[in-house]
């Protein structure tokens, strides 16, 4: 039986004949997750809070030091804030594919050190080698993890460990020689930090792209590769998150410091993923908000800011495993609230014996039930005799006369 006598629904299907929740989903591949959208409204709404915690803050700081919000303080907060928005944009980009590079720290505290032995040879000499060495060295990690397919927590845990063994070459803290003073640009770095990072996360608020960036992330066993399109992608974010460490690295040592420590570096990456986090980054990977990373590094910004004028001594370890145990909680209410909605009408239909030859499903306009009665088979007809048609008796049968 054809599908017209079916009584299928064919006005709201495409002319090309395929039905429009399979359109919807072509590249929304249930093997790479749930499909449907995800939602947004908890991302925003986490997002509203920040930016209370950010303008209460604000004010706090205000009312205990206006200085501290006014000139050379103020550009000099600035540059940290965007140094710090760097690196939470590094542990970010790596969370959101799910394989989270924890040898940032290490990184830009290596690049720090990097800047300030070389920093008196100028910008290009200084900064150009640091970025290209890490982004090398995010490249070979990134192949580790998509060729091994092993997870990238574990695998940039072991290249975090050959940093510091770099960083530790140097007994004592390393002057900076470089006299580049962002802070005379710290209108341009702040607003170029709030571009990138906004507009990313509106890029990434898109379905295909959350689904793009989040193929790597595990639905079954993780163990199983994700396929090519997935290492890619995951191998790109490594080495992204690596160059934008290492330039962290480089505003946090040109940023008005005398002397750069040289210490594990591994306290930056608590406090890279924690504002990561804080921000609305699902430690599971793909979920992400829009506005979250601007206003978590304003927070833990301002925060590391109003501490000391309270007399209070945080170190990044404190401020960082807050920041992280926050972000815990906000990764359950992501995951809980921002999964597609259940019983999404995206998920198309399949259907037994409708399926097409292609591979593509066609969704049920009614119930089966409803579908009229087949036809009753009609008995095969009997085969006629030949010696009992009529036209033999026209006449009576010879063998029957007196004749005989």
């Amino acid at each position: 039986m054809g599908y017209e006598e079916a009584g299928r629904d064919r006005s709201a299907e495409p002319s090309s004949g395929v039905p429009a929740a399979v359109l919807e989903n072509v590249f929304d591949d249930p093997t790479h997750g749930e499909p449907g959208r995800d939602r947004l409204g908890v991302h925003l709404g986490w997002e509203f809070l920040l930016l209370a915690g950010l303008a209460a803050l604000g004010w706090l700081l205000w009312q205990e030091d206006s200085a501290a919000l006014r000139g050379d303080n103020l550009r000099t907060l600035l540059v940290a804030a965007v140094g710090l928005g760097l690196l939470a944009l590094a542990a970010g980009l790596s969370l959101r594919t799910a394989a989270p590079n924890l040898a940032v720290g290490p990184i830009a505290l290596a690049a720090a050190l990097h800047y300030a032995e070389q920093g008196d040879r100028g910008l290009p000499a200084s900064v150009g080698p640091a970025v290209g060495v890490a982004a090398l060295g995010g490249l070979a990690l990134a192949l580790v993890v998509v060729v091994l397919h092993v997870p990238g927590w574990a695998a940039s845990l072991a290249g975090a460990a050959g940093v510091v063994v770099y960083i530790e070459r140097r007994s004592a803290p390393v002057l900076v020689q470089g006299d580049y003073d962002p802070g005379r640009n710290a209108g341009y770095l702040i607003a170029g930090f709030a571009a990138v990072a906004i507009l990313g996360g509106l890029f990434g608020a898109t379905r295909a792209v959350r689904r793009l960036v989040g193929r790597y992330r595990p639905i079954a066993d993780p163990a199983r590769r994700r396929g090519t399109l997935a290492a890619v992608v995951t191998a790109v974010a490594l080495v992204g998150s690596s160059a934008l460490a290492a330039l962290a690295g480089v505003l946090f040592a040109a940023n008005g410091l005398e002397a750069v420590a040289p210490t594990s570096g591994l306290d930056w990456t608590v406090l890279a993923m924690g504002v990561a986090m804080l921000a609305g980054t699902s430690a599971y990977g793909r979920r992400g908000g829009v506005f979250g990373t601007v206003l978590a590094v304003g927070v833990v910004t301002l925060f590391q800011t109003y501490a000391p004028e309270r007399g209070w001594t945080l170190s990044n370890w404190a401020v960082g495993g807050v920041a992280l145990g926050v972000g815990v909680l906000v990764t359950r209410l992501v995951e809980t609230f921002g999964r597609p909605r259940p019983g999404s009408t995206d998920r198309p239909e399949p259907v037994g014996d409708g399926t097409i030859s292609t591979g593509w499903t066609m969704p049920q306009s009614q119930p089966v039930d409803n579908w009229p009665p087949t036809l009753p088979t009609p008995a095969a007809p009997q085969p006629a005799d030949p010696w009992r048609d009529p036209r033999w008796e026209d006449s009576p049968r010879r063998w029957d006369t007196d004749e005989r």
